[in-house]
C-alpha cells in the first residue's frame, strides 16, 4: 500500500439519468485533475427520483450506470466506486449495488446493500426503501489492492451497524466506503458522527461520498462528503455543495494510529 490521494464525490442527483451522468464525469474530472487515484461517488449518483420511477427506468439505469463507471475509470486511468444504483431483479424489486471498478474498466468487487432504509421521521417523511429494493443476503467484500490498500464496501444505512464495519475490519479493510444520500433531518445530528465512530472504532480511513440539496419533492440530502483518518480526525469535508473533498491515505498513519491504539487485537468477542 502506498500513499495516494482519495476523493468523496459529492452530488446533487435529480430523476434525470443523463443529466447526472454529466454531473458525475465533471466532478470525477475535478477530483483527478488534483491528484486523485481513487474517486468515489455517492449513492444513488445516477438516479434519484421516486420509486415508481426507479423501478420503470431500472433496466436502463444499471445498464448505462455500469457501462458509465467502465468508461470513466478507463478514461482517467483511476480506480472508481459507483456507490449504489438500481440492478434490477424483476419487474417489481431491485438491488441496490455499489461497484468497484478498476482502472482497466474491470470489475474488482459489488456489493447489494443489506439495510434497507424503512424508517418514519419526525419531521413528516416516511421512508421505505424495501418496498422496491430487495435486501442482499452477503456480507460485504473486502477488496485487497496492493497499491490502495484492503477496501471495504457498505451503503448508506449500514452505517447504524457496526457490526458490519467489524466484519470488514477483521477482513483486514483499511479504507472504508460508505456512499450515502443521508436525508437532511437525520444528517445534521447523525452523519458526522457515526462516520468518525466507524473510522475510531475500526482503525480505517473512511471514505463518505454524498449527496446534497433538495432532488425532488420533498426528498433533500444532508451533504458533507467527507474523508476521515483512522484517528477520528476529518481530513476533508466538502460542505453542502456539489464539489469533492479529498485527501491522503498514508500507510504510514494508518499504522501509527493501530499502534497507538490497538483496539482490533484486543477485541474478546470475534
Amino acid at each position: 500500500m502506498k500513499s495516494y490521494l482519495a476523493a468523496a464525490v459529492q452530488m446533487t442527483s435529480v430523476p434525470d439519468l443523463e443529466k447526472n451522468l454529466v454531473q458525475a464525469e465533471e466532478l470525477i474530472e475535478l477530483a483527478v485533475r488534483q491528484g486523485a487515484e481513487l474517486v468515489t461517488l455517492p449513492e444513488n449518483f445516477s438516479y434519484l427520483g421516486r420509486e415508481e420511477d426507479k423501478i420503470a427506468q431500472a433496466a436502463a439505469i444499471a445498464s448505462k450506470s455500469e457501462k458509465f463507471l467502465r468508461t470513466v475509470a478507463q478514461r482517467f486511468q483511476v480506480t472508481i466506486l459507483g456507490g449504489g444504483f438500481p440492478v434490477p431483479v424483476d419487474d417489481r424489486k431491485v438491488y441496490n449495488t455499489a461497484l468497484l471498478i478498476g482502472p482497466s474498466g474491470e470489475e474488482l468487487a459489488c456489493y447489494q446493500k443489506v439495510h434497507l432504509f424503512d424508517v418514519n421521521l419526525p419531521d413528516g417523511n416516511t421512508y421505505r426503501e424495501s418496498s422496491t429494493v430487495q435486501a442482499g443476503t452477503q456480507l460485504p467484500v473486502v477488496y485487497p489492492s496492493t497499491e490502495l490498500g484492503h477496501l471495504g464496501l457498505s451503503i448508506c444505512y449500514d452505517v447504524r451497524f457496526p457490526e458490519l464495519y467489524r466484519h470488514l475490519a477483521y477482513k483486514g479493510a483499511d479504507v472504508m466506503f460508505i456512499p450515502a444520500a443521508f436525508t437532511a433531518y437525520t444528517g445534521k445530528d447523525h452523519w458526522q458522527i457515526l462516520l468518525q465512530a466507524r473510522a475510531i472504532e475500526n482503525t480505517c480511513y473512511i471514505l463518505a461520498p454524498a449527496q446534497t440539496g433538495k432532488h425532488y419533492a420533498l426528498r433533500q440530502s444532508h451533504g458533507h462528503a467527507m474523508v476521515i483518518d483512522p484517528w477520528g480526525v476529518i481530513l476533508a469535508d466538502a460542505g453542502d455543495r456539489p464539489g469533492v473533498a479529498i485527501a491522503e491515505i498514508n500507510p504510514v498513519r494508518l499504522e501509527q494510529v493501530r499502534r497507538q491504539m490497538p483496539s482490533l487485537q484486543h477485541r474478546v468477542f470475534v
